[in-house]
């Protein structure tokens, strides 16, 4: 079906159906199970014994054992990574479960590239990386891949979708730009996270461009992270109780406060108690809320306008706004109530902190970032949520719905985490570094009989394979095939544009929350068997013109092109069968035609479109 809608393709190209069949066997065996990717026990994900039939060594298996010198700096991370192990280790003790095989060397590159900087990892890295001492490699690829240039673009990236969303007029476009902008800035210096927070909540000034006065003096400065709250200020109030209530009821905006940075859904309790967290009641939601009634936007934003660039906006403080910082809502009963700004009790506590009255403007804001900071749950909540993109899930997942009826799965080991984060000033680098030192991130995403259910990804005594990312897919694809190397940026930030638009789901809900994106295998074909692909892949510049100017034999062309898309050299098997398909197009097609096609059907296998 794919390729019946791809005229410009040679009658050679359908041979890469055999080929990608061919390049399928023996790799990633998939079952989908409530939505999560996980591998199977049968067929084609049995692991390569560690010696062949013959009893010598199998070149392919992945190891028994781990051998791992810490090479980052600090005595926090042999600190950390044993914590991790010890507390794990002792879970599948106790459910009688033995962790899978480790990955080999290959499979590690690929998995700490796509998580710490966003793609997948180029030939020359993976050389370098295996040139590194065994038992160091790992440890030294990882300080490589925090000190990469791609390392702030990533998590500014993934920040700016947490943060606005992907729908709505910040969820692509020019204001979204500048957030990422300013995350880039915050990551590439490892501010701490907390004080990236306060920044967040207590941001001024301008969303697009400095504003200036007649005679072209600065009189508000750009400031990219005011896109954060005027994102999610939500409905006007009626201009005749502005002065009373406030400029708009930032509903959505208290809701992505508590998800984002504390992982609770306070939103379920905007209009009764919620149900399954016997702590947050009515009151709860609207005592945020007051904190945040000071809060004014200078600017109309145009719904989707057709033409020209997106308005800029201010934001700022009126202090004249809601003098007494209280809010009125319906309770179920039909009465209408007030509340006082008041923000989240902590555990044990019935009331939490309530803001002094005489706070005004400004100063409100200041104090709802202390009290987010100071929170118990913020740690926990950073903490859950990073795990989360390491291990393929939190542990509690969701990773922002923590409530009585989803408790973490290790609640020791996520509050020793919490706390020694914060004890190391929230340092995120320190965090990763604790996470991708231990064991368990090291581990085969392939099953045994006694980790091979659903349940027991609880545990993380396998790695869970994850969907790439829309950003990630994409990266990745330039990387394989160095499609952009024949762009200007300008160019490469156009077609990234229009990639993202047709991935992603371009709604959300009524508070601004995006559409979960699957990484659905279908759509991503659709989208790589497009001109842009082939260009890329049959260009002068790209991957496999490059390769053959430099690789003179075929297991050596071949080799390449498993690099540069798999980040593996292929397996015997995969090799003799590469070459016996060969000869089916010898008659029309040229040597360049099929290495293209080989490449082709690597970049549609789905051991690329996974990270694992």
């Amino acid at each position: 079906m794919v390729y019946a809608s791809q005229r410009d393709r040679r009658p050679g190209r359908i041979r890469a159906l055999l080929v990608g069949g061919l390049c399928l066997m023996g790799l990633i065996g998939l079952s989908q199970v409530n939505g999560q990717v996980t591998p199977k026990t049968k067929g084609t994900t049995k692991e390569i014994p560690a010696k062949g039939p013959t009893g010598k060594a199998n070149p392919n298996a992945r190891p028994n054992t781990l051998k791992l010198t810490i090479t980052s700096p600090g005595n926090d991370v042999p600190e950390m990574s044993k914590v991790i192990n010890e507390k794990l280790e002792a879970s599948w003790t106790a459910n009688k479960i033995t962790p899978s095989v480790y990955s080999d060397d290959y499979e590690f590159i690929r998995r700490a590239s796509l998580d710490i900087i966003g793609r997948s990892a180029r030939p020359d890295e993976i050389r370098a990386y295996l040139k590194d001492p065994v038992d160091k490699r790992r440890s030294m690829l990882i300080e490589r891949l925090l000190k990469h240039d791609d390392y702030p673009r990533h998590w500014a990236n993934m920040w700016s979708n947490w943060l606005l969303t992907r729908s709505g007029d910040f969820g692509k476009g020019e204001y979204h730009d500048k957030m990422t902008v300013w995350l880039e800035d915050e990551f590439a210096q490892n501010k701490p996270y907390h004080e990236i927070t306060t920044k967040l909540f207590t941001a001024t000034g301008s969303n697009v461009k400095d504003v200036t006065d007649k005679d072209n003096k600065v009189v508000t400065k750009l400031n990219g992270a005011t896109n954060f709250l005027l994102a999610h200020l939500g409905e006007p109030i009626p201009a005749a109780k502005q002065k009373e209530e406030g400029q708009f009821e930032m509903v959505p905006l208290t809701s992505r406060i508590t998800r984002v940075f504390l992982g609770t859904q306070v939103q379920c309790a905007q209009c009764h108690a919620h149900p399954f967290f016997a702590a947050l009641k009515q009151e709860s939601f609207w005592g945020i809320n007051a904190f945040l009634r000071q809060i004014r936007r200078d600017g109309v934003v145009m719904r989707r306008p057709r033409m020209g660039a997106l308005p800029n906006l201010t934001l700022r403080d009126d202090e004249s706004a809601n003098p007494e910082a209280t809010v009125y809502f319906d309770q179920r009963n039909g009465k209408v109530v007030y509340m006082s700004a008041e923000f989240l009790a902590s555990a044990g506590k019935e009331r939490g902190p309530r803001l002094d009255p005489s706070k005004k403007g400004l100063a409100r804001r200041e104090e709802l970032a202390k009290h987010v900071t100071e929170h118990e749950m913020f740690t926990k909540a950073f903490v859950n949520r990073m795990w989360g993109l390491f291990y393929g899930r939190g542990f509690v997942n969701p990773v922002d719905d923590f409530n009585d009826n989803n408790a973490p799965s290790h609640p020791e080991l996520l509050n020793e985490l919490a706390d020694r984060f914060k004890h190391y000033n929230y340092d995120i680098k320190k965090l990763i570094r604790w996470m991708t030192h231990s064991n368990a991130y090291h581990l085969s995403y392939v099953a045994n009989k006694t980790n091979d259910k659903v349940e027991h990804e609880t545990q993380f005594s396998r790695m869970i394979m994850k969907s790439f990312t829309p950003e990630q897919l994409f990266e990745s694809l330039m990387v394989a095939t160095q499609g952009d190397k024949s762009m200007t940026p300008a160019e490469k930030k156009k077609l990234r544009a229009e990639w993202l638009n047709r991935l992603i789901t371009n709604f959300g809900d009524d508070e601004g929350n995006e559409v979960n994106f699957n990484g659905t295998i279908v759509q991503a074909l659709l989208m790589m068997n497009g001109k842009n692909i082939n260009d890329a892949i049959t260009s002068t510049k790209g991957t496999v013109a490059t390769a053959m100017a430099t690789n003179k034999t075929d297991a050596a062309m071949i080799n390449e092109l498993y690099l540069a898309a798999l980040n593996r050299p292929p397996r015997p098997a995969e090799l003799k069968g590469v070459k016996d398909l060969r000869p089916l197009g010898a008659i029309k097609d040229t040597p360049k035609a099929m290495y293209e096609d080989l490449f082709w059907a690597l970049l549609n296998s789905n051991e690329f479109l996974l990270n694992h």
